[in-house]
């Protein structure tokens, strides 16, 4: 099950079906395979690969070359994947709205041998290229952006042109999908899956017996156009492409991947027939909403749109159900760390709801002391958890990997840190990250990691960092702050400090002015605190 040799296995059988659609450029099965193992062959000539078989590794160790996607939207990314996946390479998501600071950061901790890149990231990628350790190969991707190639770096069409489209060779289900997400430390940290796992855990809807049981299924249906609408370098994006993919569907893009445009997307899923469309939560529901109030479609095709990564509300539920009531809501609740978890369902029959969740085979609430699975019905708050089909751990990690992976009565689980009850009826109810991460329309913020931003201005003595509720987001990042004796600063004046040090979606939507920031007596946050405070301070 090494996700390399299920696409190839996939497109012998519906060579000529769309695999890929973005704009005008259309892909077929066949077509997709050429351009993949025409970048396998690229990333070979390189001297990239697999060096050491899993066997003998650490669980936090990689024998593997990891090639970064810094990529917007497109084929390219999906390609990127692939074609790494071919070469034996780990391909690892790379967020596009970071600084110079967080991608040194983010390429050193991920020992990156290459980079994809599209030309609108060169002049970033040229300011941090002397200080990259390992000289990686750079291929750089045409955007109209009008950048030109950096020096010695690879233009992409012209790489996959000159090299031959060899079969992949001695693909492994111990092969590694590398996703980079954030711990509590604030800093992005590299989960590590066997590629049989990751699979069977998140990429595939209904876990097949076997690649030919699969492969049976894709004979007998059509294939289902499917539109991924967040950036494919959060999991929750490109997990629904796989997904699609592995019953033999065709993915999707929208025309503008560089911000969120709610009419292209309607267009989008009109134009193309688009049957399943997958969204983040009330941040991405709400604008589309708001347009499809104002606007025209055709969007009979439409039959299902999945969430996940944030909170999607019942009330914007609702909503959507009555715009389109012959659609089904899938609340998907998942993380990089566990994969695909549990599923709520809303319809324009049953009505829409959230925060309970159908739990999966392999899924359960542990104790608070990790000793034993809730029963249904308990009033304990525990731990969702998941057994099986998991990571590995975090990459260079130890400590944390055994943390959030630990060995409970011999069997190993994961454990993320999502506070949870289970109900009578065998249903979950999450309670939330019992973290300090903010989850921001979809994407993941840390306080510690804006708290260090802003004391770079010299004015600030103290600041604590935390999520208050927002409509629009979800949850906004907001700075509790002390400033020094005598000193003054605004909040544009510490926004523009930040902004020097993390990406600008990180930075605090709110401010919260106090005379003594409160700590614990180790000295550590006082989070509780620091929640109470700014709920007050803000008349939440």
């Amino acid at each position: 099950m090494n996700l390399g040799h299920v696409h190839e296995a996939i497109a012998e059988i519906i060579p000529e079906r769309d695999c890929i659609v973005y704009g005008d450029k259309r892909f077929s099965w066949a077509e997709t395979t050429d351009r993949t193992r025409r970048l396998a062959e690229v990333l070979r000539q390189h001297g990239l690969g697999c060096h050491h078989e899993r066997d003998g590794l650490a669980n936090w160790e990689s024998g593997q070359d990891h090639v970064a996607l810094y990529l917007y939207n497109g084929n390219e990314y999906l390609e990127g994947m692939l074609g790494a996946f071919k070469a034996r390479c780990a391909p690892f998501n790379v967020n596009y709205r970071y600084v110079e600071e967080e991608l040194l950061y983010l390429f050193d901790n991920a020992d990156a041998r290459a980079v994809i890149y599209h030309a609108a990231f060169a002049p970033t990628l040229a300011l941090i290229r002397d200080k990259l350790s390992g000289d990686p190969l750079l291929i750089q991707v045409a955007d109209g952006s009008g950048n030109p190639l950096l020096p010695g770096a690879l233009d992409y069409e012209e790489a996959l042109a000159a090299a031959e489209p060899s079969p992949p060779r001695s693909l492994s289900e111990d092969d590694l999908y590398i996703l980079y997400t954030g711990g509590t430390t604030g800093m992005p940290k590299g989960v590590l899956w066997r590629q049989e796992d990751v699979f069977l855990g998140a990429l595939t809807g209904k876990p097949p017996e076997s690649l030919s049981s699969l492969l049976d299924e894709v004979r007998s249906r059509e294939g289902i156009r499917a539109l991924p609408t967040p950036p494919f370098m959060h999991g929750a994006a490109h997990w629904v492409a796989f997904n699609m993919w592995h019953i033999g569907g065709t993915v999707v893009i929208q025309d503008e991947v560089e911000r969120l445009d709610p009419d292209d997307i309607w267009r989008t899923v009109e134009r193309e027939r688009v049957v399943s469309m997958a969204i983040v939560g009330d941040a991405f529901a709400r604008p589309l909403i708001d347009q499809l109030r104002q606007g025209e479609y055709d969007l009979s095709s439409l039959r299902r749109v999945t969430s996940g990564g944030a909170i999607f509300t019942a009330s914007l539920k609702q909503e959507l159900l009555d715009l389109l009531p012959g659609v089904r809501i899938l609340d998907a609740l998942g993380s990089s760390e566990s994969g695909a978890q549990a599923m709520h369902v809303s319809t324009g029959k049953t009505g829409a709801s959230t925060g309970s969740f159908d739990l999966g085979p392999q899924d359960m609430v542990l104790a608070d002391d990790l000793s034993h699975a809730l029963e249904p019905g308990s009033e304990e708050r525990g731990w969702l958890a998941r057994s099986g089909r998991i990571p590995l751990g975090y990459y260079k990690d130890p400590e944390k990997s055994r943390i959030t992976f630990p060995v409970v009565n011999g069997a190993r689980y994961s454990v993320p840190g999502d506070r949870a009850m289970i109900g009578e009826d065998g249903r979950v109810q999450l309670l939330g990250r019992d973290s300090v991460t903010i989850n921001s329309g979809g994407e993941k913020i840390f306080a510690e990691e804006v708290e260090l931003a802003l004391k770079h201005h010299p004015a600030v003595y103290d600041c604590v960092v935390c999520g208050t509720s927002s409509e629009r987001w979800g949850s906004q990042v907001t700075a509790i702050v002390q400033l020094r004796p005598g000193e003054s600063a605004d909040e544009e004046a510490l926004k523009a400090t930040a902004s020097g040090h993390i990406s600008r979606y990180k930075l605090p939507k709110a401010f919260v002015f106090v005379d003594t920031v409160v700590r614990a007596p180790s000295g550590k946050a006082d989070y509780r605190w620091a929640r109470d405070t700014a709920n007050e301070a803000l008349d939440l």
